[in-house]
């Protein structure tokens, strides 16, 4: 499956249009190596994304078509999850 229709359909990005902007853009890895849009992603992968000040990394566990959105986080596992570019006190 596309990456960008992934996290579309996994609900991780709300909408597919944002998803190829992000990838493109060189913030999405997948397994370590920059994605874009149309790399082919599968079971077992694992995504870095940057989003605005966060960086979330989750592990694919599953590849749906079409999913309802109460059962999108069965897609994946969030393994990590960080602000960047803050700094606490």
């Amino acid at each position: 499956m596309r990456l960008d229709k992934f996290l579309k359909v996994s609900r991780l990005i709300k909408r597919r249009t944002l998803a190829k902007e992000v990838s493109d853009q060189g913030r999405i890895l997948v397994n370590g190596k920059e994605a874009k849009a149309s790399t082919n992603v599968k079971v077992g992968d694992e995504l870095t994304i940057k989003l605005g000040q966060r960086m979330v990394t989750a592990k694919i566990e599953l590849i749906q078509e079409t999913t309802r959105k109460d059962a999108a986080a069965e897609m994946y596992t969030i393994i990590k999850e960080e602000r960047i570019g803050t700094t606490e006190f």
